[in-house]
């Protein structure tokens, strides 16, 4: 039955999106894409040795595009988080998007998959911050609000370092994906990376993960730590 209403939502939303690209494409906007892997990398953290990888990929024209974002992180061969979003991004407003579409949380038990309705924006804030917000809104009464910064400093045009905040926020609590209502998580990361060339960049940077309120509760129950830190090596590519 899940399934059922995922695919009612999913295919006129395809639809729609599809219909404003050719709408675009007919008034001679030329049609571009890019692929972005924001983060690929190695973390060490207290408790092992994660692989993350955080990334973009968006096609269409300059008014509309279809847009995907991926989150994945795996621990000693075992997926830990895996996320996909599929957004129609509409330009509302120079360098600004407003983006409506779907999120689906992936677990290794598919019974425990979790899928949202997605509305945010994402653009390019005053003094050159990079803005990534969105609001999800799941079964059974579910939401959740996430808001990303980041910003670049250059040292020169190759060195560059790049501080970032991400902010997750619930509307209850869930004890099956161990998140608590309020306040439920952070991330701040500091990431300098060396551009070789256009679209290829090795970094280092270092990484604090904070839980709150019953998120840290339920991560003392299993087990784990409620902060954590750690260094990264990773690669920054785009093409």
């Amino acid at each position: 039955m899940k399934n059922t209403k995922f695919k009612l939502i999913l295919v006129p939303f395809l639809l729609f999106s599809m219909i404003n690209l050719a709408i675009a494409a007919a008034k001679d906007d030329p049609f571009i894409s890019k692929a972005m892997f924001d983060q690929l990398e190695l973390r060490d953290t207290a408790q092992g040795n994660p692989f993350v990888l955080s990334g973009q990929f968006w096609l269409g024209h300059d008014l509309n595009k279809l847009w995907i974002k991926t989150e994945f992180e795996s621990l000693k061969g075992e997926a830990e988080e895996a996320e996909i979003q599929a957004l129609y991004s509409k330009a509302v407003a120079t360098y600004w998007d407003f983006q409506v579409g779907l999120r689906s949380d992936l677990a290794i038990d598919s019974l425990n998959n979790k899928n949202w309705a997605v509305i945010g924006f994402q653009g390019l804030a005053p003094y050159f911050f990079e803005i990534d917000s969105a609001l999800f809104i799941g079964e059974s009464g579910r939401t959740a609000f996430r808001f990303e910064a980041e910003y670049e400093i250059l040292f020169s045009q190759r060195l560059i370092l790049t501080p970032e905040i991400e902010i997750n926020f619930y509307g209850k609590n869930d004890e099956i994906s161990r998140t608590g209502s309020g306040l439920s998580d952070s991330e701040i990361g500091l990431r300098l990376r060396y551009e070789i060339r256009r679209g290829f960049a090795p970094y280092i940077g270092y990484v604090k993960t904070n839980t709150f309120g019953e998120t840290a509760n339920y991560a003392q129950l299993d087990g784990k730590l409620t902060n954590d830190s750690s260094f990264v090596l990773g690669i920054r590519a785009w093409f």
